[in-house]
């Protein structure tokens, strides 16, 4: 019975070692929202994207390669992209951003910009995964830099 108990505790203890920490938001109506920190975490994974291409490309034309090291970095920039995703549709299009009716075409046209720049936040970062061309960087500053622009106004920290 001792056996059994510490193998138990054992198990229980391996187990743990291997659980990694998510790091994200709920989807119960809480009302605790930080969008600028969500921004901000965008904008990390691009600059991490971006570290990752240059690694990557560094290492490839390196004479002697590295292949650990290389596929470390791609791993790397697939996880940054893949967490960027995550933000977009779990934070922003899921939680954030409200549909809006026709009768306001104000509100309409900002929700339509907003959706429209977030997707393009996907599809860069898809692209980003698929090649080490530094362009796909310059796009999701770009369209980043328009999504803040749009959600947060001109003070730029603050959500209607």
């Amino acid at each position: 019975m001792k056996n059994l108990k510490t193998f138990s505790l054992i198990l229980i203890l391996i187990s743990g070692l291997g659980a990694q920490s998510v790091f994200a938001h709920c989807e119960i109506p809480c009302g605790i929202y930080n969008d600028t920190l969500r921004a901000d975490l965008i904008a990390e994974h691009i600059m991490t994207i971006e570290k990752s291409i240059n690694q990557i490309n560094a290492l490839r034309q390196a004479e002697d390669k590295n292949y650990n090291q290389l596929i470390r970095w791609v791993n790397n920039k697939e996880q940054h992209a893949n967490e960027l995703q995550h933000i977009v549709t779990q934070y922003f299009m899921t939680q954030r951003i409200k549909p809006v009716t026709e009768e306001d075409p104000a509100k309409k046209a900002k929700y339509d910009l907003e959706l429209s720049l977030l997707h393009e936040l996907l599809v860069w970062s898809m692209k980003a995964k698929q090649t080490t061309d530094l362009k796909t960087v310059e796009k999701l500053r770009e369209t980043l830099k328009a999504f803040r622009e749009s959600y947060f106004g001109e003070h730029g920290h603050s959500h209607e």
